[in-house]
């Protein structure tokens, strides 16, 4: 229920032209214990004032010289469409056509002339008890609305949590720190954005990018880890990975889990058709997993390995340039050379971060 108190705290605006009929009504409104009434003559300035007052109520003659109460009324609708506006009309028209028409136009109760203390504070009271009703239940939507936002925020890290946690589960049986995931998920929607791909793409990428070896979790340790060159037995066992990893994410309706098994299946294809698993080329090869390629490799020549010690940044650009066209998207790969500034900026800070983490363990 809305109190007494909140009620006589309501802001009033009367816009009546007759001065003696606009002193009756503040009379009595002040009177019976109102505390905030402003009227005006004309609706000269009334949008104006209506904005910066923001009025609980509105008092409206209808017969206004100039600008008269519904036009007011059209105004006041267009300016605020979504809001409840708390119109009491003024009328000594007994006319049921100018009602209807009041009534069409936003009005919500009548006042007739003479005024009746008794009518005119209880229509008041009822059209501000309302107007207060409204605004707290407004209120209360927008803390639901923050609530739900905050809650679907929650669900959102968790499941990013979720995520993360199942990549650094395949990426950490071949590498200790497993900061390749998160690396090379930077580089991908880095890259993602630059090649042109909307927001709501570029997240989905970020997202979905540290899946992209899951498959891994199926490959045995004597082949992941061997320090040497696989046999060809061994290497048929390895490309299985893409082809496990996409059937693990696969099934699913959401844009997330569809951008997922698209990366994972399509991250080892080459741009001239030789990659695996499906020996598709070109444009054939989906844009995330072209822009995952290309990252991913970087991202391995420069990191240390089982098989092999890390490249400096400059030899990795090089090799990547030597395969675009033949591994790489060629376009791609210039998209990434034109943003390698920033490439260069997420590894130091990637490693910079995992060398205080691997302090703080040792410490």
């Amino acid at each position: 229920m809305i109190s007494a108190e909140a009620i006589l705290n309501a802001k009033v605006l009367i816009v009546e032209d007759d001065k003696v009929s606009r002193r009756i009504l503040e009379t009595i409104l002040l009177s019976s214990g109102f505390r905030n009434v402003r009227a005006i003559p004309n609706a000269k300035r009334i949008r104006k004032i209506y904005a910066t007052f923001q009025p609980d109520l509105l008092i409206l003659d209808l017969g206004l010289p100039g600008i008269d109460g519904f036009q007011v009324m059209r105004y006041l609708k267009d300016d605020q469409p979504d809001d409840y506006l708390p119109i009491l009309v003024i009328t000594s028209e007994s006319d049921e056509r100018v009602h209807l028409r009041a009534l069409a136009g936003g009005a919500k109760d009548f006042l007739t002339k003479p005024y009746d203390r008794p009518k005119v504070l209880l229509r008041a009271r009822n059209l501000i008890e309302v107007r207060l009703l409204y605004r707290e239940l407004c209120g209360k939507n927008d803390e639901l609305e923050q609530r739900v936002r905050e809650r679907t925020k929650e669900l959102r890290n968790s499941r990013l949590d979720v995520i993360r946690r199942l990549g650094y589960a395949a990426e950490c049986r071949d590498n200790e720190t497993g900061q390749h995931i998160v690396r090379m998920s930077r580089y991908c929607a880095c890259l993602a954005r630059a090649s042109g791909m909307s927001d709501e793409e570029c997240d989905l990428v970020l997202a979905t990018t540290p899946l992209h070896d899951v498959g891994k979790i199926a490959i045995p340790d004597a082949i992941l880890l061997k320090p040497g060159p696989l046999t060809p037995e061994e290497w048929a066992v390895m490309k299985t990975h893409p082809v496990v990893g996409a059937e693990i994410l696969s099934g699913g309706d959401s844009p997330f889990l569809r951008m997922a098994e698209m990366i994972a299946r399509g991250h080892h294809e080459r741009w001239d058709g030789t990659g695996y698993p499906s020996k598709i080329k070109g444009d054939q090869i989906p844009l995330p997993a072209r822009i995952c390629a290309v990252c991913d490799v970087f991202d391995a020549l420069t990191s240390d390995r089982p098989y092999k010690k890390a490249w400096s940044v400059d030899d990795a650009v090089k090799e990547i340039r030597k395969m675009s066209e033949v591994h790489f998207d060629p376009m791609v790969v210039d998209t990434f050379m034109a943003i390698l500034p920033e490439i260069r900026s997420i590894k130091r800070e990637v490693d910079a971060l995992a060398r205080e983490l691997s302090k703080e363990r040792q410490g």
